[in-house]
């Protein structure tokens, strides 16, 4: 059986960052170590560090915390972690994404403006949610068609839009689209100013896996139940390929999944290790 695995599947910059700075803590010992949220959405690597002994605390935890090292994700977090944090002198280690960070400062920068700030992404994400805590202004978040259609900006405001990072892509180009159609709002003019924040890695993963789903049999989505751009990567490869499966590991592979295949494709969400991928293609090959 042919196996075609994404060049860009598995961890991007940021979240390699972010875990390698939690085992990189562990080596040094000291303190107790606590990540603000999973430090990635991928359970077999959350629950190897819970082993170690690093522990996964909510910001509501920050109110009784009285020792050790918080380490926020690279998701971000809003403006009033680090307030609580320094208010209670939590020591912390921030390896929020650069590419994250750069979204806090526009949406706080075009809120000091006077400007409507819309973020299009998934409002229950953590990475969103870091976001609207940064907007200094009125803000909405979108993430359908139906909410483009609906939105309404404070009378006279003019519009700063950007993305969750791990948007889809051509679902951002829609949503935009329809935002700049309807550019009357309360009968006056408003301007809309677009800024492309998904990052550049998120897009050619996304691409990579269109192409390689429209060439093959059988599509392997790899990444945890509960990552955000793992599920949208699986949308777009079952767009291409009717017969794409989402899986978390090997133990996850039916044979079923490969009847009929000569062609197998393999991708993975930004929070997927490395180990993981070589894993499945192995499996794939020996088993199938």
């Amino acid at each position: 059986m042919e196996v075609i695995t994404a060049k860009t599947a598995g961890f991007c910059f940021g979240v390699q960052r972010a875990v390698d700075k939690v085992y990189e803590l562990l080596e040094q010992g000291g303190s107790r170590i606590y990540t603000l949220g999973p430090i990635i959405h991928n359970e077999i690597v959350v629950s190897d560090l819970e082993q170690r002994g690093v522990s996964v605390i909510e910001e509501t935890d920050l109110d009784t915390l009285k020792e050790g090292t918080v380490v926020i994700r690279s998701h971000g977090v809003g403006r009033k972690v680090y307030e609580k944090l320094k208010e209670r002198e939590i020591s912390y280690v921030d390896v929020t994404c650069p590419f994250v960070l750069k979204i806090h400062k526009i949406v706080d920068q075009e809120g000091q403006k006077g400007n409507h700030v819309v973020i299009i992404g998934d409002e229950a994400h953590p990475e969103v949610r870091g976001i609207c805590g940064w907007c200094s202004g009125p803000y909405s978040v979108i993430a359908s068609e139906q909410e483009a259609q609906d939105f309404q900006p404070e009378k006279g405001k003019n519009i700063c839009v950007v993305s969750q990072t791990t948007f889809n892509y051509n679902k951002f180009k829609e949503l935009v689209e329809i935002l700049g159609k309807k550019r009357y709002y309360n009968n006056v003019l408003n301007k809309v100013n677009v800024l492309n924040t998904i990052c550049n890695a998120t897009e050619e993963r996304q691409n990579e896996a269109k192409k390689i789903a429209g060439e093959v049999d059988t599509m392997l989505v790899i990444g945890g139940r509960h990552s955000s751009n793992t599920q949208k990567l699986f949308e777009i490869c079952k767009k291409e390929c009717g017969n794409t499966y989402y899986i978390q590991k090997p133990v996850d592979l039916d044979s079923e999944m490969f009847q009929c295949s000569s062609c197998v494709g393999i991708t993975a969400g930004a929070s997927t290790p490395k180990k993981i991928i070589e894993e499945v293609q192995e499996h794939v090959r020996i088993e199938f």
